[in-house]
């Protein structure tokens, strides 16, 4: 393909994203609802940052916080999308294969292409506050205004060069399994990113972290605002030197890109060979722990997904170790609070949303099942208890490991009972907005949602979230009070009084959703087999 062919195919790919996004807004109002907020609560946090980084132009610390900045930037578009639902599956190179296209115009395109949705409109409004930050007198000005793009660039290309050469991994068993320790580090690091920033407070502020700034402004693309900054300085040979070193970088990773796109495009994937796995013989005559009828198949099935199914079960283990880590850590450190054990329960509670995109297109097979409202309400309960079996004794153990590091075994009953009383409003509104708004997780893919659902699963996941902080209310208010009132000795109700809110908000969720599961068994189908 010749040079003069590449800025038609840039331009076919960006309509083919604009298309592609256009045409799923369409698809259903509650799904162009949620895709809206999302975009409002994206934009009014990028508008925050952005002004909270321009009020801290002429700051000694500028440059210190937005090389920084960039560089979790470049880690958060290198690691996320591969393991969460927020990238972009409308470029996945492998859905190109069988057209005559070749790897330069195609690495031009899909860069262009790229630079257009959310997550870039995000990263670009960060840059240009860091480098705005950074930046004083014209010198600094100019650097500024190579350096926002040229790092964007860089971030972007990042990501593709990564996701191109790890998409076969990904896509694969063996790449989905790994992808469950990957979301473990991931969680582990957010979360020593937490204590470091808590530090801070205790050990001179973000002075402390200026020798971290003198490594970083040498990695691409953070070279690119410490060239912001050194230009501002008067130390323009080293802001030219970082600048290019971000320029290289970014030449690099395009180089590295097209060779991954050309051996993705030219050799074969081996999807079609099954691998040869020796026969079991079903158990049979053992005892069986579950339920019979219905309900125990539901629920055999459902842990059979978290066990076998590899996206399940990165959902279950980062789940469980943020669970864990939160309040132990916080603990550990001695900022903790008995009460951040809820966030066990919280975490857990969240695998009762979206209940059906787990079955894809399978989903057909249960919706055969289902034949009433009674059908639907044994379905969506036995899950519900399926999920109880790990999270109720997990929450527990946390809340005791918790109340164990710090001391407070008085604290105990009542933490208890927000834990449980949060964990059933959390299956209430996640067995509702299963119902409401389903949506399919891919299992070809290395994306949990499907094209343009991610807005969708975004608001479902986090909407839910806050109706179940709501639901808790009266348990949250009934505790104040009675440490307010100075009631202590009274605390230990809440166990009780929590459980049997929890159970009741969970039993009326699952009787809310049940209707609403059997009336709309094909809009569900329809949504969970776009993947």
């Amino acid at each position: 393909m010749t040079g003069s062919a590449a800025a038609p195919l840039t331009g076919t790919l960006v309509r083919l994203k604009l298309a592609l996004l256009k045409n799923g807004l369409r698809q259903s109002g509650g799904r162009r609802a949620a895709y809206l907020a999302s975009l409002v609560v994206v934009l009014l946090i990028a508008a925050l940052q952005l002004l909270g980084l321009v009020l801290l132009h002429g700051n000694r610390h500028a440059a210190t916080v937005g090389v920084l900045l960039t560089a979790l930037l470049a880690l958060g578009w290198a690691v996320l999308p591969l393991f969460f639902p927020s990238g972009d599956e409308t470029l996945d190179p492998t859905r190109l294969v069988m057209l005559p296209l070749r790897a330069d115009p195609l690495v031009r395109g899909l860069l262009v292409a790229s630079l257009v949705g959310i997550g870039p409109l995000f990263t670009l409004c960060l840059l240009a506050g860091a480098a705005y930050a950074a930046a004083s007198g014209a010198a600094g000005a100019v650097a500024a205004v190579v350096a926002a793009p040229l790092a964007l660039l860089t971030c972007v290309a990042l990501a593709r060069a990564v996701a191109a050469a790890n998409i076969r991994l990904l896509s694969s068993r063996k790449g989905r399994d790994l992808a469950v320790l990957s979301g473990l580090v991931i969680a582990i690091g957010a979360q020593l990113v937490n204590f470091g920033v808590q530090r801070l407070g205790s050990s001179g502020g973000l002075s402390a972290l200026d020798p971290a700034r003198d490594v970083l402004r040498w990695v691409p693309p953070a070279s690119a605002i410490g060239a912001v900054d050194a230009a501002s300085k008067g130390s323009y040979g080293t802001a030219v030197l970082q600048l290019a070193l971000c320029a290289a970088a970014l030449a690099a990773l395009l180089i590295v890109w097209r060779r991954a796109l050309d051996h993705l495009m030219t050799s074969p994937d081996g999807s079609t060979v099954q691998a040869a796995e020796p026969t079991r013989r079903a158990r049979t005559g053992g005892p069986r722990l579950l339920p019979s009828g219905r309900t125990g198949t539901v629920m055999e099935r459902s842990l059979r997904y978290v066990w076998r199914d590899p996206k399940t079960k990165a959902a279950w283990v980062t789940s469980l170790a943020i669970g864990l880590i939160v309040p132990v850590f916080n603990a550990l450190q001695g900022t903790g609070s008995v009460y951040f054990a809820c966030f066990a329960a919280g975490m857990l509670g969240i695998q009762m949303y979206n209940q059906f995109g787990q079955d894809t297109s399978a989903f057909w097979m249960v919706a055969m099942t289902i034949s009433s409202r009674r059908d639907a309400y044994v379905e969506l309960r036995a899950r519900a208890l399926a999920l109880l079996l790990v999270t109720l004794p997990y929450a527990a153990l946390v809340t005791v490991v918790t109340t164990a590091l710090l001391g407070a075994w008085s604290d105990l009953p009542e933490t208890l009972g927000l834990a449980f009383a949060l964990l059933g409003a959390m299956l209430a509104t996640g067995a509702w907005t299963s119902a409401r708004f389903p949506y399919s997780i891919p299992q070809e893919g290395y994306k949990n949602v499907a094209p343009g659902q991610a807005g969708l699963a975004w608001i479902s996941i986090f909407g839910g979230m806050m109706a179940a902080a709501l639901l808790c209310a009266p348990v949250i208010a009934l505790t104040v009070t009675l440490h307010a009132a100075g009631a202590d000795s009274w605390a230990w109700t809440l166990l009780p009084l929590g459980t049997a809110y929890g159970a009741g908000l969970a039993l009326l969720g699952l009787h809310l959703a049940a209707p609403r599961t059997a009336d709309r068994l094909p809009e569900i189908l329809a949504a969970v087999s776009k993947g």
